[in-house]
């Protein structure tokens, strides 16, 4: 979710989109590609290949999905609308614009926090960000849709996080407002990483994630883990 998103064509995603989702929903695609017990569409998402917001027609994107979505009968709360995003440019109009699109027609936000101070968001991010900053775009991106903390945590050269670590991130969030968020899903390393920094890396055990998440619970957040 770094980096600039490609030029995008509203013809051609419309084509597109409108193509996969007739093969999903009145073809075979599910029954040639997905486990019997598994054939579920669980969202229409704008993600990767450059920070999605950062795409000049984003609001024009979030209209289109919606309407297609509402063609082929998938309902809002089955098929939601997902943004998942690093936040950086929550403050431009144009962005504001459309995710209060997306939340009024029933989507939600991925928000990325993984540090809570300037070091270590460049350290797990690559970025040089002041959490004042982040925790300010949260608070309006929470204004605008129903949004969810989406955090990685892991051991760095064998460390754990520690308690200071996590009261620092704890502390972004609690400025933005805690009541205002639906939540975090906190995650591990699920896949080898192929950065360079990978030889930092090592996953945390679901023992250590439930009690990271157990800690967060204890501030009132709803934490979901997945190890």
């Amino acid at each position: 979710m770094r980096g600039k998103a490609p030029e995008i064509d509203l013809a051609r995603l419309e084509d597109e989109l409108h193509g996969f989702l007739g093969d999903l929903v009145q073809g075979d695609w599910m029954a040639r590609f997905v486990p019997e017990g598994l054939r579920v569409i669980r969202d229409i998402a704008f993600s990767g290949n450059g920070e999605p917001t950062s795409a000049r027609v984003f609001p024009e994107a979030v209209a289109l999905a919606a309407r297609l979505r509402e063609a082929f009968g998938l309902a809002p709360e089955d098929v939601p609308l997902r943004l998942i995003t690093n936040g950086s440019l929550m403050s431009q109009a144009r962005v504001q614009d459309g995710v209060r699109m997306l939340g009024e027609a029933g989507g939600e936000v991925w928000f990325k926090v993984d540090g809570g101070t300037a070091d270590a968001i460049e350290r797990i991010n690559g970025v040089r960000v002041e959490p004042e900053a982040v925790a300010r775009n949260l608070a309006r991106c929470a204004q605008l849709a129903p949004t969810w903390v989406q955090t990685c945590m892991f051991r760095w050269d064998g460390a754990a996080p520690t308690a200071a670590e996590l009261d620092a991130y704890l502390a972004v969030l609690a400025s933005a407002g805690i009541p205002a968020l639906q939540g975090v899903l906190l995650y591990g390393i699920a896949r080898e990483s192929m950065q360079p920094e990978a030889v930092h890396l090592a996953p945390l055990s679901g023992e250590e994630l439930e009690a990271i998440a157990a800690y967060m619970r204890k501030k009132g957040l709803t934490v979901r883990v997945s190890p």
